[in-house]
């Protein structure tokens, strides 16, 4: 099992689909790697050497922000955000949707589950 950016890579797994695991490398970043690494995608994890890995992990560390520096820049634009005070900062503190969504009757992954209002009757006729 190789370890890339602090991630253990599955081994059975296809080069680009295996570097997905790392949190900030989908499909095409992957593909832009294997390129870079002048590796076929096809090749399997465990048929790398430890060449080919340094190879990758060094082209990552270079190129990209994954895992814990791309949290942490992530997570200090919506506290920037949110000290703003701007709208999409209000919406994060809210913790209702930031991107113009309909709130009304969907939006229960931001929302969590719904909570039942106490004296509200279901409307008969």
């Amino acid at each position: 099992m190789a370890r890339i950016a602090g991630v253990n890579i599955p081994s059975a797994k296809r080069l680009d689909i295996a570097l997905t695991y790392i949190h900030g490398i989908g499909r095409v970043k992957s593909g832009q790697i294997c390129e870079k690494a002048g590796l076929p995608a096809e090749k399997r994890i465990h048929q790398l050497t430890d060449a080919e890995v340094i190879r990758i992990r060094e082209i990552i560390d270079r190129d990209y922000t994954v895992e814990g520096d791309l949290r942490r820049e992530v997570s200090m634009n919506i506290k920037r955000l949110v000290d703003l005070g701007c709208y999409r900062g209000l919406r994060h503190r809210k913790k209702l949707p930031v991107r113009g969504q309909r709130t009304h009757t969907n939006a229960r992954t931001r929302k969590g589950k719904a909570k039942p209002i106490a004296g509200k009757k279901i409307a008969t006729k």
